[in-house]
């Protein structure tokens, strides 16, 4: 029979950007106050889990967020610029508003969800699924039976998601757009590539007394 591993994908605490409306893309953006409060929340929440591997995006706010689950349970953070989140090129740091004025075509289709369209001086989604799902089952082939927790961002985890519930193919030109609140958690069992169980969306369970959350977002 095949050993189940356990998938954790975690989207960073709020960060300063998030919280004045700012596309993040690969700037160094830190977790606001109430970021680090959530990210102690999602540690406390995640340390009964078992966890044998932590890996993080590269960016501050990703390995901000892995920080005090690591010292919980004394099991390092690995960063990789694999799961950093999409490069928005000319977006970064620009409001949604500033966007649509500024680059309509690159702000359309990033919100069209175009997996194909590269932006300005960034990448296609379509880039950002190749690096993150490559890096993934890379890691997921080295430690079968293990827990592992990713700690990435909202993009990184959607595709991520999408890939894993077989979504995305060759032909995909479009696709949703799940949502991962700040320090939400998706959690999957994995056998195999085709045997695949999704257990939670944006798990929000451990925000209530940080956030006011109060439930699954999907389940």
């Amino acid at each position: 029979m095949a050993r189940t591993t356990h998938l954790y994908l975690i989207r960073h605490g709020q960060s300063a950007g998030n919280a004045e409306g700012r596309f993040g893309g690969h700037s160094p953006t830190p977790l606001s106050d109430l970021g680090l409060r959530q990210a102690d929340s999602a540690a406390k929440a995640l340390q009964k889990e078992g966890i044998t591997a932590i890996f993080s995006s590269d960016l501050l706010r990703a390995v901000q967020t892995a920080e005090p689950l690591s010292r919980l349970i004394d099991v390092p953070v690995v960063p990789t610029a694999a799961f950093r989140e999409r490069n928005v090129g000319v977006l970064e740091g620009l409001t949604f508003d500033e966007s649509k004025a500024a680059h309509p075509e690159d702000f359309y289709a990033l919100v069209n969800r175009n997996l194909n369209h590269v932006i300005t001086e960034g990448e296609s989604y379509r880039e950002l699924l190749h690096r993150s799902t490559e890096e993934l089952w890379r890691i997921l082939n080295t430690h079968i039976g293990g827990r592992v927790a990713i700690f990435s961002h909202t993009g990184v985890i959607c595709y991520l998601t999408l890939h894993l519930m077989g979504a995305i193919h060759r032909g995909t030109k479009t696709t949703p757009w799940l949502i991962t609140s700040n320090c939400g958690i998706n959690r999957f069992e994995i056998r195999s590539r085709r045997n695949i169980r999704v257990l939670a969306l944006n798990d929000t369970r451990h925000l209530m007394q940080t956030t006011g959350e109060d439930a699954f977002a999907a389940r």
